[in-house]
């Protein structure tokens, strides 16, 4: 072998440990965008789970959210007076997923106390040094009286982890509900869930249509609005939530948005099923506009 051929042959080996380089560097690189891009992808999706009656588990992006957890098992409380079905109790019907991994959250949001929203075995579950949205001051001292440690107010502008949680305000039954009952009924909120890059979801609560829930809409301009929806009914008094025809009057306020029906089959004083809704929906040409999941099943948004 000549000298210059064996400089030649160097070079070559030399090229070749740095082309191997190189392409170990581009190989490495490009795992680590794949996984940045999945990472992304990930963070930059929302996850719904209607779990029972009004209790949800919202993974919005990163940030993991419980709202109103009702997990006591089928008849922990009895049925509610004077309305439908006094003959059961409720629950009416089982959890339908570990209660371990449903309060492995980051917050807990709650719409209001009530017993459907906010029960003894949620208390136990969760832990005490969980952060827990309320509606207001009165709500917080409740919460804070059952030993949680870590209890915020919801405003219109609350930030938490990078998403927006605005309060929002609802009423909880018909105009004749609120005139016979008056503060007994007490007061409610909803939450619209906002954060850059992900779908801005309103959680209505437990609220009629009515000047409240259109002004949550104009102003949040929701792609996905999750609707109490069970036409809870009290004898001589009235409905206490959303029946068939405010959820049409949402539909007709926000047609482009994406309905979730929630609050349904699970409490003895619920009327409304998610197949009558589901007809009605059918009827009046908005079928493809809302979802009715089955609890525990889960929406990506």
């Amino acid at each position: 072998m000549t000298a210059e051929t064996t400089k030649t042959a160097k070079l070559t080996r030399r090229q070749a440990l740095a082309l191997a380089g190189g392409a170990l560097v581009a190989s490495s690189a490009a795992a680590q965008a794949a996984s940045t891009g999945s990472a992304s992808g990930a963070s930059n999706q929302a996850k719904l789970t209607q779990v029972r009656n009004a209790t949800l588990r919202i993974d919005y992006g990163s940030v993991r959210f419980l709202v109103d957890p009702m997990l006591g098992g089928p008849g922990s409380f009895p049925a509610f007076p004077r309305t439908p079905n006094q003959d059961r109790t409720n629950p009416m019907v089982p959890l339908p997923v570990d209660v371990a991994g449903l309060v492995d959250v980051d917050a807990v949001i709650l719409t209001h106390l009530h017993h459907d929203h906010w029960d003894a075995a949620a208390k136990a579950a969760l832990s005490k040094s969980l952060p827990v949205f309320v509606q207001d001051e009165a709500d917080a001292q409740a919460v804070r009286g059952d030993g949680f440690k870590d209890v915020r107010v919801l405003t219109p502008t609350t930030e938490f982890k990078g998403v927006t949680l605005a309060r929002t305000r609802g009423v909880h039954g018909s105009p004749a509900v609120i005139e016979k009952m008056g503060k007994n009924i007490g007061l409610v909120c909803g939450v619209a869930f906002k954060r850059q890059r992900l779908k801005t979801i309103y959680v209505a609560g437990d609220t009629v249509w009515n000047d409240d829930v259109a002004d949550a809409i104009r102003t949040h301009r929701p792609d996905v609005i999750v609707l109490n929806c069970g036409d809870a009914y009290v004898f001589g008094v009235g409905s206490l939530i959303m029946g068939t025809q405010d959820v049409l009057a949402v539909h007709k306020a926000a047609p482009q948005a994406l309905l979730i029906g929630s609050h349904m089959e699970a409490v003895n004083h619920c009327v409304l099923t998610r197949g009558a809704l589901q007809a009605f929906a059918d009827r009046e040409g908005f079928l493809d506009k809302i979802k009715l999941p089955k609890d525990g099943e889960t929406v990506t948004l």
